[in-house]
């Protein structure tokens, strides 16, 4: 036989499309020709291919090689290849029986000795193979990767020359079983709410912000506990679905960051970049796009820490990804789509010292550097955060006397409460309420509607803010089991207008 197909998985995004790697024989010279828009490191693999071979006991045939990766409009780089080129060589030069490869595909980079190497976004490939109903074999290294998707069938394998023997039916690979999320233990345990002391309004919002999955700003001077109340946000959201944790996990999956697989299995991201990042950092991009910490963030936490420090286009290339909970990335080539749905939490200082209306007098800011402090982030931005909180300083006394308040677990089950209630109401959470079917769930009566419009005129705030208050209206109802949003819960939810009032001093 001299043509030979073996199946794989390229990498696009957070998707792993299918690819043929036909691999044809012919008289001639000896050369290897390789075609199908392959990058540098897929045209490095002839030769990390040819050594591989040869290390591992097989002969490479003298004769002239032309290999396919279809669809040939597809870019394909990484040297994930290496071992499906390998198999379809063995297989046209009659080294290994091509039936044998039916109904597999095979991913992995070779080393010259014919060892197998991990790649990266082992798990969309896995994920798509187990819906086409196909055995995928992969490096042993990515087995515990591959072992987070419950559906499917892969086997791993070390070495060029066990794949050889498994299809030559003289050994068997060991098979990859999937994780079991009841059994993992964490090594840390999520830090507690309770650790918190005082803050009462500030720990009430963070509550509201989980159950209704909104956008939260504190604002206070250095050292009242604004990175403790963030941290201590992904602990009372409720636990991950699997699909979310699948999505989350395969993000990971294709950035190279370094991942603990079963401990950080469904465990929410909290994201917390330096405020000297970059636009690109933040949303992604590069020659190769790669996800930002917004796809990183992916159904969890996105602090931001300082606000005001961060570059003003930098924080403005959030505006998007915040009302759509998606990435596009463009290039002349091609167009990467990456989720971020993710939580914004932010934290600033109410001015550039930090003491903005300090009783003992230590402000020593002018009204210019206020202006041009708070101005840092465009009211755009401002007002898609939903919740604008204080976060005063505490005297030492009063903090030792401070009741503990609600653990984690206790006001995670609240969180759980309410979001069940938002699902079998209307199928969404309520940050996700839009149209005719948010007038319909944060309906008003008359008397309060009209109180509420003149609120809004008075405080002078956008369309957005005012339909993002009916919606924090409704998380409020929801934490206490009412069906209807009454005036009290109107009056709680424009309380978290915070910066409104700020800006206007």
């Amino acid at each position: 036989m001299s043509l030979a197909r073996v199946y794989t998985r390229a990498q696009l995004g957070i998707d792993a499309p299918r690819v043929s790697v036909e691999v044809h024989l012919s008289s001639g010279l000896p050369s290897l020709t390789l075609v199908g828009l392959p990058e540098t490191a897929v045209k490095e693999s002839k030769d990390r291919v040819r050594s591989a071979i040869l290390n591992s006991g097989f002969e490479f045939p003298a004769k002239r090689i032309t290999i396919n990766l279809a669809p040939a409009d597809l870019p394909k780089d990484g040297g994930r290849y290496d071992l499906a080129i390998a198999l379809g060589i063995l297989a046209a030069s009659e080294q290994m029986p091509a039936t044998g490869l039916e109904g597999k595909e095979f991913i992995g980079e070779l080393a010259l000795s014919g060892e197998l190497q991990p790649i990266p976004g082992v798990l969309p490939a896995a994920l798509q193979a187990a819906n086409a109903e196909q055995l995928l074999v992969l490096p042993e290294a990515n087995a515990e990767e591959a072992a987070l998707c419950t559906s499917g069938h892969f086997k791993a394998a070390s070495s060029l020359q066990e794949v050889s023997d498994y299809l030559h039916g003289q050994r068997s690979l060991r098979d990859v079983v999937p994780i079991d999320a009841t059994q993992v233990k964490r090594q840390q345990p999520p830090a507690d709410l309770r650790d918190v002391r005082g803050q009462p309004q500030a720990k009430r919002a963070l509550e509201i912000a989980a159950a209704g999955q909104h956008n939260l700003l504190f604002i206070g001077p250095p050292g009242t506990g604004k990175t403790m109340l963030a941290s201590r946000l992904p602990g009372i959201m409720p636990p991950m679905s699997e699909q979310e944790a699948l999505v989350s996990a395969s993000i990971y999956s294709i950035s190279n960051h370094q991942h603990d697989w079963q401990q950080q299995w469904r465990v929410r991201p909290f994201r917390s970049p330096h405020h000297t990042a970059s636009g690109v950092a933040l949303v992604g991009g590069g020659t190769k796009p790669k996800p930002g910490e917004i796809s990183l963030a992916h159904a969890g936490v996105l602090f931001l820490d300082e606000l005001p420090e961060y570059s003003r286009k930098v924080l403005d290339v959030l505006r998007e990804p915040l009302e759509s909970g998606r990435i596009v990335i463009s290039r002349a080539s091609r167009s990467i789509t990456y989720p971020a749905s993710f939580q914004l939490i932010a934290a600033m200082n109410p001015c550039p010292c930090g003491y903005f209306g300090d009783p003992g007098g230590r402000c020593q800011c002018t009204t210019d550097q206020v202006r041009r402090y708070q101005g840092q982030a465009s009211g755009p931005l401002l007002d898609r955060i939903d919740l604008h909180v204080e976060v005063p300083p505490i005297p030492t006394a009063m903090l030792q006397q401070a009741p503990e308040g609600d653990p984690t677990d206790v006001v995670q089950q609240r969180v759980q409460a309410a979001r069940q209630r938002q699902f079998e109401r209307q199928g969404c959470i309520n940050a996700e309420l839009s149209g005719d079917r948010r007038d319909q769930v944060c309906a008003l009566v008359t008397d309060d509607r009209e109180w509420l419009l003149g609120a809004i005129e008075s405080l002078k705030l956008s369309a957005r803010a005012y339909h993002r208050v009916l919606k924090i209206a409704r998380t409020i109802a929801d934490l206490q089991s009412k069906d209807w949003i009454e005036r009290p819960h109107l009056l709680e939810a424009l309380s978290y207008r915070t910066i409104d009032r700020y800006l206007q001093k």
